[in-house]
């Protein structure tokens, strides 16, 4: 008796548990779980996350947005990803002026946010120490983000937040067959690699480091989700 495949939400409930269950990477796991014992004074009253992170958004996605890796004091502690730090403050918020939001604000995992049209993931799934994972932990990580890509079977754009998440994808991306061009083209912001996957659109980290000094504004950081939309719509 042949038993039917999973559904694509069984599918990915199934990689959910399996991401949040980790413990492959010894260093980090030590990390994630010594800062949410420790916690930061601001949040001494709150219990941390402290396990990885799984990709969270709408299925359906033709939109994939894929980061660094959770904040120690962000996602590590409110259990997901871009939530309850300043790079999501920027994120979430653009993403609500562009459409994809439901609302500019994320502060936890119940706060009623919802994404349409959009997924968000990260290369790694647990805060590394000063948010520099090894490229060991990286690879070890990275099936993860190729089975998620597998089962959003519409996405077809994913925007790469920074250089570490656009060598990531360019991994992800041979190991599902569709490599991107060679010469591969180089990090830039608005740059567009394009596959017979998704189109890879390059953008800045909306971390403090970018946004404080300019280098990243909101118009910015608004552009490339109208055009991601473009792409995702041709």
């Amino acid at each position: 008796m042949v038993r039917p495949a999973p559904s694509q939400p069984d599918a990915l409930a199934a990689l959910t548990h399996e991401i949040v269950e980790c413990r492959a990477c010894p260093r980090l796991v030590e990390w994630r779980e010594r800062v949410a014992h420790e916690k930061r004074p601001a949040f001494r009253d709150e219990e941390y996350w402290g396990r990885p992170l799984p990709g969270f958004g709408d299925p359906q996605a033709r939109i994939l947005v894929v980061g660094l890796a959770p904040a120690a004091h962000g996602g590590n502690r409110t259990g997901r990803i871009f939530t309850g730090d300043r790079s999501g403050d920027w994120l979430f918020a653009s993403l609500y002026r562009t459409g994809y939001a439901n609302q500019p604000t994320s502060v936890r995992r119940d706060d009623g946010l919802r994404l349409r049209d959009a997924y968000i993931a990260a290369a790694v799934r647990c805060a590394p120490p000063a948010n520099k994972p090894t490229p060991e932990e990286r690879d070890r990580c990275l099936p993860y983000l190729v089975r998620e890509l597998a089962l959003l079977e519409r996405v077809r754009v994913i925007v790469a937040l920074g250089q570490f998440s656009y060598d990531s994808v360019a991994r992800v991306l041979a190991a599902l067959g569709a490599p991107l061009p060679v010469p591969r083209p180089r990090f830039g912001h608005g740059v567009e690699a394009h596959t017979a996957r998704a189109v890879v659109l390059c953008c800045y980290h909306p971390s403090q480091q970018n946004t404080f000094t300019g280098k990243l504004t909101e118009a910015m950081l608004d552009e490339i989700f109208v055009r991601a939309r473009a792409l995702s719509d041709g």
